[in-house]
């Protein structure tokens, strides 16, 4: 029998033993029509070649190691369509039954595919009903160079999509790698509205099979409004406990652990993920941590993995064991199948770390090579990797870009603390630069800004950089926890991290990591810097519970241009749409909006 995972020092949990893997419910019933986590979904391929291929590639002779991606991006002239529609559905990812949030009927959503240098247009259709409510999407860790108004926050770059109405969003893919979509209203996404992307570019990693995206989330069996409505009346805890822990949107859950008087229907065994390894192949792994809360470690049994992207940026190859990620965070990898014999299985397994809140935090998925019985649960062995308790990132000494970057000295320098409090009605909220940020659905920031007004209510929490080109941040955490801090519409540099206060060291000046979700320690510092993009940008915690408690800030990059900027008359119609169904509906906006 092959156990599936033990909790620590919870008590009264009952380890889950599979005998087989043979789910108890239809992959309809668990995930609605996606086929992520089944051995049914597509293989990636290198690139997509219904377009024009110029040296043989559609970005032509650019290279990985060779080429500014922040400058050097090609526009390929092709245009990819896709159509979104959002809606509420009954199913049961873990084999508890809850509403969830879907994406043309799945969860997780359909892959979004594009090339590099592609255009990428989405027709979104706001259908949540029972109760209608507000949507817009992000699309994460995307650039938005001259297209701000495409970021998908509302209150900062949009107006909520209105029920019954849609939005097109549209945007240049001018970075490449792995990432995800997902929705940036309230705590939304994390009652399922999220979906993988995959932006094919040059790379000089080998591999032979491209296994596509691994979505890794912790999951809640309560509604996200009511999780927020929970934590956010008087003397609630901050603390959101998850129920399981997904890989693909798929776990067992063990219903006997289901509270007594809940009689939501429970299934046990009602089906993991599954994967195909080519032996003596090398495959691409897409990791993607799509979680409200938990950082993920990463591991699979007997396997080493080599870690050849963090985020957007390609970075030299190292060997690992485990990867850790944050909420927001992506790693790619490469694992070869040379372990055991043709008929072998492994576990592959996603453990949520002691930092984040959970019931139940062991996710597995079965590997299978060529000739395994994939109805048989693995019999494998985890790896002893020993939890580390600052719940931090691969050293930033090991993680280095294969294009170089040299860190420019910064025009504008900026301490940013972090800090837990109560206010006057005891409600416990977070505050960022000293502000706990609550949006205005109807007056995004990037619109009242391109009217020429920069004079902003506090709530708001804008901090204006002027026309400083190169903005360096310290992020001074006073809580206990890990943050994964996120910055929108950048790349930025990741100087340092680590506990107390930043010394001034610089990790690798010549070449310091870039990514756009670092995680800062408890107690500790995380120090990025950003070269000027002209907008309005969110730089939140990516904890979906602490943006809701106001863990978020708006930054004014290169003011002058955005009041300049020509903003397309789509997104002043989608708010008056937003102010028109305002009108005669009431918005339960309880948190920050974020």
């Amino acid at each position: 029998m092959g156990v599936i995972g033990i909790v620590k020092g919870l008590a009264n949990f009952a380890a889950i033993v599979l005998s087989n893997t043979k789910p108890a419910l239809p992959q309809k019933k668990t995930n609605g029509a996606s086929l992520l986590g089944t051995l049914l979904f597509p293989l990636i391929p290198f690139m997509l070649t219904n377009n024009p291929l110029p040296d043989g590639y559609p970005w032509g002779k650019l290279t990985d190691s060779g080429t500014n991606p922040y400058i050097g991006y090609p526009k390929t002239g092709v245009t990819r369509y896709y159509d979104f529609t959002i809606s509420r559905g009954l199913i049961a990812p873990d084999g508890y039954e809850r509403e969830v949030l879907l994406v043309n009927g799945a969860f997780p959503g359909p892959l979004i595919e594009a090339n590099w240098g592609d255009m990428i247009v989405v027709n979104v259709k706001n259908n949540i009903t029972n109760p209608e409510d507000g949507t817009a999407i992000h699309w994460h860790g995307f650039l938005q160079t001259e297209t701000p108004w495409e970021d998908g926050a509302p209150g900062i770059s949009q107006c909520p999509i209105p029920p019954g109405t849609s939005y097109r969003y549209e945007f240049l893919a001018s970075l490449y790698g792995s990432t995800w979509y997902h929705a940036h209203y309230s705590a939304q996404y994390a009652g399922g509205l999220v979906g993988p992307m995959v932006i094919h570019g040059p790379t000089q990693a080998k591999y032979d099979v491209d296994l596509g995206p691994i979505l890794l989330s912790d999951w809640y069996h309560k509604e996200y409004h009511d999780i927020v409505e929970e934590m956010l009346k008087p003397n609630g805890s901050p603390r959101v406990v998850s129920d399981n822990n997904l890989i693909n949107g798929k776990m067992n859950f063990d219903c006997s652990t289901v509270a007594p008087g809940d009689r939501t229907p429970c299934t046990n065994n009602a089906g993991i993920s599954k994967f195909k390894f080519q032996i003596g192949k090398t495959h691409r792994l897409r990791l993607v941590n799509t979680g409200g809360d938990g950082v993920q470690r990463f591991t699979i049994d007997g396997h080493t993995l080599t870690v050849i992207a963090e985020d957007f940026t390609p970075v030299k190859p190292y060997k690992t064991n485990m990867v850790i990620l944050g909420v927001g965070q992506r790693t790619d990898v490469l694992v070869t199948a040379n372990v055991g014999k043709p008929d072998s299985a492994f576990w592959m397994r996603s453990n949520l770390t002691n930092c984040s809140p959970n019931r139940q935090p062991n996710a597995v998925a079965a590997v299978y090579y060529d000739k395994a019985d994939t109805d048989k649960a693995p019999t494998s062995q985890a790896w002893n990797i020993p939890e580390d308790p600052t719940c931090t990132n691969e050293d930033l000494a090991k993680t280095e870009p294969l294009y170089p970057m040299k860190v420019p000295n910064p025009t504008y320098t900026q301490t940013m603390e972090i800090e837990l409090f109560k206010n006057a009605s005891d409600v416990t909220l977070w505050k960022f630069n000293g502000v706990s940020m609550r949006t205005h659905y109807n007056e995004p920031v990037l619109l009242v800004a391109n009217e020429g007004n920069f004079t902003f209510p506090r709530e708001w929490n804008v901090v204006n950089y002027y026309s400083n080109s190169s903005v360096r941040i310290i992020v001074r955490n006073r809580s206990a926890g890990p943050h994964p801090m996120h910055l929108h519409g950048h790349n930025p540099y990741i100087l340092h991290e680590g506990p107390g206060d930043w010394d001034g060291t610089i990790t690798r000046p010549s070449n310091p990591h870039r990514r756009d979700v670092h995680i800062v320690r408890g107690n500790g510092h995380l120090v990025m810097q950003f070269d000027g993009n002209p907008g309005i940008w969110a730089f939140h915690c990516h904890i979906v519970w602490h943006a809701s408690g106001g863990f978020l800030a708006n930054l004014v990059v290169e003011p002058k241009k955005v009041d300049w900027m020509r903003i397309p008359r789509d997104v002043e119609r989608n708010c008056r749409a937003w102010d028109w169904w305002t009108r005669f509906n009431v918005v339960p906006q309880i948190d920050s909006g974020a």
